[in-house]
């Protein structure tokens, strides 16, 4: 009788202690288009004009919608990594153009420092940057 009460306590212990861990914190993910845009719209210690900065924040919002629609496309691995590869040669034209070659480097380094964390999840789409 009392290992029966004991198994039973056990088991109520158990149950209450794996129940409780389940019901962790659950923190809301950001999904990647946004991560990814805000990192790209990160003009921190660049001094860039709100004409400058608005035609880039442009830019990077239809840079992230093609670069997450060719990432979510039916196409094969080696078409991607051909549309990423031509986005990113476009979007290098544009930004040389837009903030010049100095800044250009700048820029793109931030980038590149923020968004290696993401690289894995962002799989071939890291290929555009």
């Amino acid at each position: 009788m009392k290992q029966h009460k004991l198994l039973i306590l056990f088991s109520l212990l158990f149950f209450a202690a794996v129940s409780t861990n389940a019901q962790g914190l659950k923190v809301p993910k950001l999904d990647m288009a946004s991560q990814v845009l805000g990192i790209l719209n990160d003009t921190k210690g660049l001094d860039l004009s709100s004409d400058q900065t608005s035609k880039l924040e442009s830019d990077n919002k239809s840079f992230v919608d093609d670069l997450m629609k060719i990432n979510g496309s039916s196409a094969s691995d080696d078409d991607k990594k051909a549309s990423f590869l031509g986005l990113k040669n476009k979007r290098t034209k544009f930004l040389t153009d837009l903030l010049g070659s100095d800044l250009f480097k700048k820029y793109s380094g931030q980038v590149l420092k923020s968004i290696n964390p993401l690289k894995s999840k962002l799989g071939l789409a890291a290929l555009a940057f």
